[in-house]
């Protein structure tokens, strides 16, 4: 987690109240941002080192009237982490669901451990944007031919669907 936080994380941290914290803090606090979306986001953070936070960073990002979208939820994560930090939004087991605010969702870090993540051929291909990708798809190249599950489409083939 960034250390200190950026001046716009700062000018809209809670100084009182309940939720008060300041500087001094670190990442620890509340604060209220206008995001990307011209949404106001409410953010709640831990740095993981208070004795409760078992070692992970964590941020809960919510709205007063819908979830936070995707480039809200990356916004947020390039405020408090670095580029190349890894974070994670979870989606744990129905018996461990958890949810106390409709339009909250959560980003976390691990302090302890690396974070691991699956190899970035599963997901596509580096270098490669969306456009580039789609042509390749219809064109039938053999870039795409490597990604081919054992049983069920390609990914190819789900990629192709998509446009």
């Amino acid at each position: 987690m960034r250390n200190p936080l950026p001046e716009k994380i700062e000018t809209g941290r809670v100084r009182t109240g309940d939720l008060r914290s300041n500087p001094s803090n670190g990442g620890n606090g509340a604060f209220f941002v206008f995001g990307p979306c011209g949404e106001k986001l409410k953010i709640i953070a831990s740095d993981g080192t208070a004795s409760d936070a078992d070692a992970w960073e964590h941020v809960s990002i919510s709205t007063r009237r819908r979830v936070p979208n995707w480039q809200e939820m990356c916004f947020v994560k390039d405020l408090f982490w670095n580029d190349e930090e890894c974070v994670v939004q979870f989606h744990p087991p129905k018996s461990e669901y958890i949810n106390n605010h409709p339009y909250c969702l959560h980003l976390w870090r691990p302090l302890d451990r690396q974070m691991p993540m699956p190899p970035s051929i599963l997901v596509g291909l580096k270098g490669v944007g969306e456009q580039e990708a789609r042509e390749m798809v219809d064109n039938g190249s053999a870039a795409f031919a490597f990604i081919k599950p054992s049983r069920g489409p390609s990914f190819a083939t789900l990629l192709g669907k998509m446009k």
